[in-house]
């Protein structure tokens, strides 16, 4: 069979039709292999998208208590689906900000440098925000990116990453390694992780395991809670087709439930007694 033909026979075929493809000049449809950076508009967003502005139109502020389901609780059913996509449970995952903006939040808890342990691996070819990150996360502790970062993988080898160049690493310099931070599908050679594997052997080292999912999520079957990710993060316009601008997602295993957060702000303070405005924080579960 050529591609076509086993296009047409794939069971997911149907769903094409839920979503709408650019245009060529010659008034085809485009074959669209850019999921990665961009998903497609599933046809139904604008209806949904005119029902959320008609609520805020006709009910104001309300409008966060009011309909199915306010917006107050929008967060609920958001993580409820996303915590499915990754394996993971409800109290572990959260929707909020971008991609970067929720590394640096969770970096700033999970990155605790001290004198025995303060290095961080990432891939040689890591995509650049995940290295900007981890970069000034490691200045902002008042160390040096030059002496602490440990980077895997070689162009020779079209930056393959695997458990046993992971192994080595953890052999010779695991004592000192405080982070882990790898793309679970690389943006660059597509290589799909050991996810599993790596945080096993990283935790017989006693390391902080995160993971970017950016490429990953909506794309092959993750188990973030029984792989025991410590956190991963990921953006959900990609393969999840949330459209341009769209907040991002984070895990935080549940072992780490009582983890006080180093940065702390509104939404991060229990619902119940998040308007008593008294001034003291007391973190949401999970």
């Amino acid at each position: 069979m050529n591609f076509q033909e086993l296009d047409t026979a794939d069971d997911l075929a149907p769903y094409a039709d839920h979503f709408h493809f650019p245009m060529q000049e010659n008034g085809k449809p485009y074959i669209y292999l850019v999921g990665h950076s961009l998903g497609l508009q599933p046809k139904s967003t604008p209806r949904y998208m005119t029902a959320e502005l008609e609520r805020w139109g006709q009910l104001g502020v309300r409008g966060h208590f009011e309909g199915s389901p306010g917006w107050m609780d929008y967060s609920d059913d958001l993580c409820h689906i996303s915590a499915g996509l990754i394996g993971a449970t409800r109290e572990e995952v959260t929707i909020m900000n971008t991609l970067t903006v929720n590394l640096h939040v969770l970096l700033a808890s999970f990155y605790q440098p001290d004198k025995r342990r303060s290095k961080v691996v990432i891939e040689k070819n890591a995509f650049p925000s995940d290295r900007y990150v981890v970069e000034s996360q490691i200045s902002w502790r008042g160390l040096d990116p030059k002496e602490e970062l440990i980077e895997i993988g070689n162009a020779e080898d079209n930056y393959h990453i695997d458990l046993q160049a992971i192994s080595e690493i953890l052999e010779s310099e695991g004592e000192q390694i405080a982070l882990i931070l790898l793309g679970g599908i690389n943006y660059y050679s597509g290589q799909l992780l050991e996810l599993k594997e790596i945080t096993l052997k990283a935790h017989e080292y006693g390391c902080v395991v995160g993971f970017d999912l950016a490429h990953a999520v909506g794309n092959v079957p993750i188990s973030a809670h029984d792989a025991g990710f410590d956190f991963a993060v990921w953006c959900n316009y990609k393969y999840l087709n949330s459209g341009p601008g769209a907040l991002g997602g984070c895990f935080v295993h549940a072992r780490h439930c009582e983890l006080e957060p180093a940065l702390k702000g509104w939404w991060g303070h229990h619902r119940d007694t998040r308007f008593l405005m008294d001034g003291h924080f007391l973190a949401a579960a999970g």
